[in-house]
């Protein structure tokens, strides 16, 4: 059935005026004035509101098996989560165990997400290995399954750690071909060494797993990430940057011409390393790779933010709990209780990024609000492949909107969110800006605290070259 969205502000990475919209058959078929209504027509009355293209996550970690431990949310909790945040895209990982193939990972993971996700949903190839047939497939995978983007770690060795000569064989091949390898960019080998060298000094706690993650060694990676992709001649895309360290060789880069992209995080926005002089195991809820920063490169990001020399904003959704046994979830954070080095890495995000975002950015005066747009929706949306399809509000877009509250108050707390995880780093941080209604393809998935979607509703896209940005 079609739905007339009536004199809305209409919020898009250049655009900012009221008018009317039209979804059908799972578009944005018309924007205008006044525009007529049929009697078949659901009519939403979004005055006061904002009109948003629906976000876009392009970092996510649904049922992700790290080591001993796998996150917390499925694909059915994790896009259910996403949606109530107001993202109606995120892009996930398949993994290329040992012996497998990048076509028969994202095969695999396909089949995981396709009767749960209830939003829609891409996947990266996390490359684990390379030689003369992986990179074949690769090169299918972006041609003819909509995979064009490849993540490779330069961190934990003996597990996915892979040398430069891998990823420089990547990059040269997948940028030959419309494709990026998006890094993790950390020194491994150094970072292992000053692990066992903490550990056997009987330094077991979670504040040293940010002491054994030195920023020098993610900018020292990031610096040669850069090098390798200048080689290559490929675009190359930084996850998770956290470190000013890493930041200004990015700047460096981009200040050359060399088609360098970025993206950083909430938790680096608004966490800084002084969690980890805390007492306790609480401080595990705090540890995720890179670890936080310090003050002075949380200001570096955010002044990036605002000058494009970061490009967007991810959530790295890698949700473990904080209690053992939560949902039946085992070998979560309490697993390195006595060991901080197998405390699994990462934090939730994906339901808070659009709110606090808006609130500590644009109502900050850190970023302006078409620039908020363009972080959260129409650069991921470029970057990988999925626009003008998603990221925007456009005739012939997919009518993924969302109705965004500016004004209205709300408290954010794990007890009141939809995913897995028990607890949210932003607990009981009072925002302004809400989510009120999210349309997936003109069909409404969230109205206020109601859900509307169903497990499976949410569709595998396909998506074209990358580093259009």
């Amino acid at each position: 059935m079609p739905t007339l969205i009536r004199n809305g502000r209409i919020i898009t990475a250049v655009d900012d005026y009221v008018a009317d919209i039209l979804l059908e058959n799972g578009r944005i078929q018309a924007i205008g004035a006044s525009l007529s209504a049929g009697a078949d027509v659901t009519v939403v009355d979004a005055g006061g509101l904002y009109v948003l293209p629906g976000g876009v996550d392009c970092h996510t970690h649904m049922e992700n098996t790290f080591g001993d431990s796998t996150t917390c949310d499925t694909f059915e909790s994790g896009t259910k989560a996403a949606a109530f945040g107001g993202t109606t895209t995120i892009i996930d990982f398949a993994f290329q165990n040992k012996g497998t193939s990048p076509l028969e990972a994202i095969a695999r993971a396909q089949a995981t997400a396709g009767d749960k996700a209830s939003i829609d949903y891409g996947f990266h190839v996390i490359v684990t290995h390379v030689d003369d047939k992986v990179l074949e497939d690769m090169k299918v995978a972006i041609r003819h399954e909509g995979v064009s983007s490849f993540k490779m770690f330069m961190a934990y060795p003996n597990t996915v750690m892979v040398d430069d000569a891998a990823i420089f064989r990547a990059m040269r091949m997948v940028g030959q071909h419309g494709g990026m390898v998006a890094l993790h960019a950390e020194n491994g080998t150094i970072i292992e060494l000053l692990i066992k060298e903490a550990l056997e000094q009987g330094h077991t706690s979670p504040r040293y797993h940010g002491l054994t993650r030195p920023a020098l060694m993610e900018g020292e990676a990031t610096h040669r990430g850069i090098r390798l992709a200048e080689l290559a001649e490929a675009p190359v895309y930084f996850v998770h940057l956290s470190a000013k360290e890493a930041l200004k060789h990015v700047v460096e880069a981009r200040d050359l011409g060399i088609p360098v992209f970025a993206e950083t995080c909430p938790h680096y926005l608004f966490f800084d390393d002084s969690e980890y002089e805390k007492e306790g195991f609480d401080v595990a809820r705090y540890v995720m790779s890179p670890p936080l920063r310090d003050k002075e490169s949380q200001k570096a990001l955010w002044t990036a933010l605002k000058t494009d020399d970061l490009q967007l904003v991810s959530t790295d959704h890698c949700p473990f709990c904080m209690k053992e046994g939560h949902l039946g979830r085992v070998r979560q954070k309490p697993y390195g209780e006595d060991d901080f080095s197998r405390i699994p890495n990462g934090v939730p995000g994906v339901e808070t990024r659009m709110t606090v975002i808006y609130d500590g950015g644009v109502r900050q005066n850190r970023i302006t609000l078409n620039r908020f747009v363009e972080l959260t929706s129409t650069a991921p949306a470029k970057l990988f492949g999925l626009f003008p399809r998603k990221g925007t509000i456009a005739v012939g877009s997919d009518a993924d909107i969302v109705l965004f509250d500016p004004n209205e108050c709300h408290t954010i707390s794990a007890h009141t969110h939809h995913s897995n995880c028990d607890y949210t780093l932003f607990e009981g941080k009072h925002v302004h800006g809400r989510v009120k209604k999210v349309f997936l393809r003109g069909e409404l998935i969230v109205d206020g605290d109601s859900w509307l979607g169903r497990p499976g509703n949410g569709r595998f896209v396909k998506r074209g070259e990358v580093g259009g940005y």
